[in-house]
C-alpha cells in the first residue's frame, strides 16, 4: 500500500509539473488531473493507511483525556 501511494503521489506531482512546464494545448488538464489525483485519491489513501488500526478516541478531546493532560501537567510542573 505504501508503494502504491508513493507511485500515485509521484504521478500526480509529475502531472502538475509537466502542466506548468510544457507548452501544449492541454496543460490546464494536466494540472487539474494532478491536483484532483492528489486530493481525491492520494490524500484519502494516505489517511486510511496511517489511521488503520488506531483508536480514534485516543486523539479526541474528551473529559478523560483532559483529566490525563491535567494530571501530566501537575506531575511535570508545566
Amino acid at each position: 500500500m505504501k508503494y502504491v501511494i508513493a507511485i500515485l503521489a509521484l504521478a500526480a506531482i509529475t502531472s502538475i509539473i509537466l502542466g506548468f512546464t510544457l507548452n501544449v494545448v492541454y496543460t490546464e488538464k494536466l494540472i487539474g488531473y494532478g491536483v484532483a489525483g492528489l486530493f481525491l485519491v492520494v490524500f484519502p489513501l494516505f489517511s486510511y493507511y496511517r489511521w488503520k488500526g488506531k483508536n480514534v478516541k485516543d486523539y479526541m478531546i474528551t473529559k478523560e483525556n483532559l483529566d490525563k493532560m491535567r494530571e501530566n501537567q501537575r506531575k511535570n510542573n508545566y
